[in-house]
């Protein structure tokens, strides 16, 4: 299969980027200074990510709106034109996360850029039609403490947009469309440039000192603020109610895609939940391996790593809904015990 690459392939490739595979992309994994430090930056002061994977569906229209609202689980009457909302979409079928987006919503109310997982453009594109506009732009996150002022130096209308806002401006000539929005638990942004414009600004946020960061600081980063990530906290036979992202889903809609199943599984009750894990020393556990109550295995792990701010091995998992903040637990990892202890999410704030 020949992967994709991200108008800022060259960019990576100069600065010394190691490349990886990703949802049918070739993109960074980290650059030399290393995953930690890139980390650390991040939560200190600011550093930029290349999220050009992550696809782009525009739909547009006056029917639009009525699309969106009927497919997918959030409520777009809770917000308006210039915002961004995370929404769900859900198999018809059993109410489990076909995918999660971002939806950001134009000024102008009648546009609407769905922006899906990597690999799952297409069936979300299948599901609400549109066109795939991923090719191009490239997509740009400044996450960190200090990432709008800094990118105010450099694009100021940018730099000055709030939490969850949508606004389109020009920069350097080039209309790009940006958000109060990311993946990090951190303020910050994320830029859509166009593909011929991307290694412009690329190259002018980093002579802000804006380092770039992989997706290796992105995973670790995401998983200290319990940000769930496709394929592991979510994806077939995981609805949101296990997810613990009930308030994902518009309850009192009168429709959208997978309501029945999802309203099923409310009544009933859920048969397993995600919980927090925080392990003792650096090992840490691993997607996949089991999670054991008074020796017994009673769920799995699906995100692992070591947290650089805690100093410790951090996990999530599914467990029954008898695993509760302040159980022991056990984490199996190759045949070797790992113990842990449930606690609140995010994890630092627990």
């Amino acid at each position: 299969m020949t992967l994709q690459t991200s108008p800022l392939d060259i960019e990576h490739r100069a600065l010394g980027a190691t490349m990886v595979e990703f949802g049918g992309w070739e993109m960074p994994i980290a650059y030399p200074a290393g995953t930690i430090e890139e980390h650390l930056a991040c939560r200190r002061r600011a550093v930029m990510f290349d999220v050009s994977h992550l696809g782009t569906v525009r739909l547009e229209g006056a029917d639009a709106y009525d699309t969106l609202q009927s497919t997918l689980t959030n409520d777009l009457a809770k917000i308006a034109p210039g915002r961004a909302q995370y929404t769900h979409l859900l198999d018809d079928g059993d109410a489990s996360v076909v995918d999660d987006i971002i939806v950001w919503w134009h000024v102008d109310g009648e546009t609407f850029d769905v922006m899906p997982n990597a690999s799952n453009t297409a069936g979300v594109r299948s599901a609400i039609g549109g066109r795939d506009t991923t090719r191009s732009r490239a997509v740009i996150a400044v996450q960190g403490p200090d990432a709008k002022r800094l990118v105010g130096t450099v694009f100021p209308e940018a730099g000055a947009i709030g939490r969850f806002r949508v606004a389109t401006a020009e920069w350097n000539g080039h209309a790009c469309t940006f958000a109060g929005t990311g993946y990090t638990g951190e303020a910050g942004l994320e830029i859509a440039v166009p593909a011929e414009a991307a290694s412009e600004l690329w190259n002018a946020l980093l002579a802000a000192e804006i380092p770039p960061a992989g997706l290796g600081a992105r995973d670790t980063l995401r998983l200290e603020a319990a940000l769930p990530l496709h394929g592991h906290e979510l994806g077939p036979g995981i609805t949101s109610l296990q997810a613990g992202l009930g308030w994902v889903v518009a309850w009192d809609k009168p429709a959208f895609v997978g309501r029945a199943a999802a309203i099923e599984e409310r009544e009933r009750g859920v048969e397993r939940h995600l919980v927090g894990i925080a392990t003792d020393g650096r090992r840490p556990a691993r997607a996949g391996c089991g999670l054991l109550v008074d020796g017994e295995l009673v769920g799995s792990v699906t995100s692992g790593n070591y947290s650089p701010v805690l100093g410790h091995g951090i996990a999530l998992a599914f467990a029954p809904p008898g695993v509760v903040v302040g159980d022991a637990v056990v984490i199996d990892v190759r045949g070797k015990e790992l113990a842990g202890t449930v606690v609140t999410t995010p994890f630092l704030g627990s």
